[in-house]
């Protein structure tokens, strides 16, 4: 086969139309160019990461004895080395539990030194201004870097293993029929099954959850990390979640990287609705309530047939007259569900930024961190900071939560 055949064929493989010869060369040239610009910048990431945390606490004129010296460095070397390659086996195609636990681990703790090392940085500034930019200074500045890290993360590891607290929210809506007023909707997002084993804490979750007397039961998606037989134990205690009405879930975009169809498949024996672009109306008092869900963003660049958000095709058949509560994984789907006048719009995804600062980095891709907001003229908004976590075992002034959305008419 030649050079340009191949070209063809991977451009067949990935979905594209292939290029005439000639043209297959310059295009596998740019998807070259690409893939090595894009693995210089994770490098330079990388390298920004795990360099300012050691320069803070090692190297940064503290002076500090040879041996810490040459300890911390090796330390802070021998993780940097493995780091990537740690990520690449519990995270690519091998799926390591083991690695995945050290990487994510490892990501959670140099990205809370990294954010306290640029604050330790901007301190040094003004000690060095006010003339206390010594030895003594910056052992000051390691000193606190070190602690205040030390005990975030203590604390947020204890907050993304606890149950979540419930966190109770009223929501008018002015289409709501008078029967349906006091209607009780319990918010499960992100979950995130995965390398540490949570089965436990699922059953406790759900206990949790079956206190609050539930009329709807909605998971947000992003159900697991994992295929469902991968995480069929963690997953199993979501069986017995009560509802009244219904139990609905949509999928998330980490679906779209444990097969999304499966996790369908494995919510529908558990019991739960799954809102594959489609709705179900649930009645209380006389008034009725349309539940409606659409795949996640994500879903059509998965190449999973039959997998795209689709607005039209989940309220297709659904009376215009009613209110409508809408599943979309993703806050930034709001804009479509303003457009089409849905009431009420149920998101996760942002797990509230999960480690300060990320935060201010998800409000750059996201119209919502967390909590109730209105857009357009009639639809509100409700963004659930999550349950569980993605990657690191920590949540830092980001707590999660399991939510209870009280409906109110007019």
């Amino acid at each position: 086969m030649s050079e340009n055949e191949v070209h063809v064929v991977e451009a067949v493989a990935d979905g594209r139309p292939s290029a005439p010869e000639g043209e297959a060369d310059t295009e596998a040239g740019g998807r070259g160019r690409a893939r090595v610009g894009r693995r210089f910048v994770v490098l330079g990431v990388l390298l920004l990461l795990f360099v300012l945390p050691w320069w803070t606490l090692f190297a940064a004129g503290a002076d500090w004895p040879f041996p810490v010296v040459l300890a911390g460095s090796v330390l802070f070397g021998a993780f940097l080395v493995a780091f990537p390659v740690l990520m690449a086996r519990g995270h690519g195609g091998v799926r390591l539990d083991w690695a995945a636990r050290v990487a994510d681990t490892t990501l959670g703790v140099v990205w809370v030194l990294f954010a306290w090392s640029v604050l330790g940085a901007l301190l040094r500034l003004v000690l060095i201004a006010s003339g206390a930019g010594g030895r003594d200074g910056a052992r000051v500045v390691a000193v606190a870097v070190a602690v205040i890290a030390a005990a975030l993360l203590a604390w947020g590891h204890y907050e993304a293993m606890r149950v979540p607290r419930v966190k109770r929210v009223d929501i008018t809506l002015p289409r709501l029929g008078r029967g349906l007023d006091g209607t009780r909707v319990v918010v499960l997002a992100d979950t995130h099954y995965g390398p540490i084993d949570r089965a436990r804490w699922s059953a406790r979750v759900t206990e949790a959850v079956n206190t609050l007397d539930a009329d709807v039961v909605c998971h947000a998606g992003d159900i697991a990390d994992g295929t469902a037989e991968q995480r069929r134990e963690q997953s199993a205690p979501l069986g017995a979640i009560r509802s009244r009405l219904a139990k609905v879930y949509v999928t998330g975009n980490h679906e779209y990287y444990g097969e999304a169809q499966g996790w369908l498949d494995r919510m529908a024996e558990l019991g739960w609705e799954p809102l594959h672009n489609r709705h179900l109306v649930v009645e209380r008092g006389g008034d009725r309530l349309v539940l409606a869900g659409v795949d996640d963003v994500t879903a059509a660049s998965s190449g999973l047939a039959g997998h795209h958000a689709n607005l039209d095709g989940a309220l297709t058949g659904a009376d215009p007259e009613l209110p409508v509560l809408l599943v979309a994984h993703q806050p930034k789907y709001v804009a479509e569900a303003a457009g089409a006048g849905i009431d009420l719009q149920i998101s996760g995804h942002t797990h509230g930024g999960q480690i300060w600062p990320f935060n201010y980095l998800v409000r750059i891709d996201q119209p919502v961190v967390h909590g109730l907001s209105r857009h357009g003229e009639r639809t509100q908004l409700y963004t659930s900071r999550g349950a569980g976590f993605w990657g690191p075992p920590f949540r830092v002034f980001a707590p999660s939560e399991i939510t209870l959305l009280t409906l109110r008419a007019a």
